[in-house]
Parts: structure tokens; C-alpha cells; sequence
């Protein structure tokens, strides 16, 4: 089991999963329980490779669109890639890491947000 923050997805009465999680699901109403996505693997639905990033986030900056399985209910989630030996079909891992960006690098205060988060790393 590991320390890390859960990639936290929200459940709702009706079935569906939102990633991030919603106040309110596509039922109109609040959710039931959480789900932990880095306990899943994905697959890549596409991926772009980003050269004009905003200030504190590293370029290149690889992006995925992947989709979870969660017990028959898709769940798609945005994010950053580990690599870009990556390919559309291809199984990927949350991987979690402590800084996303640089805090230093932003307009706002560091304190302000959290920097933190998960990327994707192919399994195979």
C-alpha cells in the first residue's frame, strides 16, 4: 500500500465516476463514494506533445487523454506523460510526484496552490 495521495474520482448513485470529482454528478446529485484511480491502470486515447507550456511546467510537455476501466465504468482523465515513447492503445500507470511545476515559476503565491499530482507511465 502506498503513501501517496489518492488520484481521487468521485461515484455517484446512478453508477457513473467523474475524474476530477464534481459536486454533483450527471444525475444531479451528490456523490456516494470516492474512488481511487492510481489503484487502476488506463489506456491511452490519444496524446499531444506541448512546446509553449505555461511558466514553471517543463518542455516538452507530454499530455495524454486516458480511459479507466472501473468495474465497466469508463472514467477518462487528462494528465501529463512520464515519456513520449507512448502510443494510442498503449496501458499506462498513475504515477504520483510531489511537483507537477515549479512553484517558483507561477504568478501566484506557491502557498496559494497545490503542486503536486499524478502523470502516466506506460506498463509496458
Amino acid at each position: 500500500m502506498s503513501d501517496d495521495p489518492p488520484m481521487k474520482a468521485a461515484r455517484y448513485a446512478d453508477g457513473s465516476i467523474t475524474y476530477p470529482p464534481h459536486p454533483l454528478g450527471p444525475d444531479g446529485n451528490e456523490p456516494v463514494d470516492t474512488v481511487d484511480l492510481s489503484d487502476y491502470t488506463a489506456t491511452v486515447v490519444t496524446w499531444t506533445t506541448s512546446t509553449a507550456t505555461p511558466p514553471g511546467v517543463r518542455e516538452p510537455n507530454h499530455l495524454a487523454i486516458v480511459e479507466f476501466d472501473v468495474e465497466g465504468e469508463s472514467v477518462r482523465a487528462l494528465g501529463q506523460l512520464t515519456t513520449d515513447e507512448i502510443e494510442i492503445g498503449d496501458d499506462v500507470s498513475p504515477v504520483y510526484t510531489e511537483q507537477l511545476r515549479d512553484p517558483a515559476a507561477g504568478i501566484r503565491e506557491p502557498e496559494s496552490q497545490e503542486w503536486d499530482g499524478y502523470r502516466f507511465e506506460p506498463t509496458g
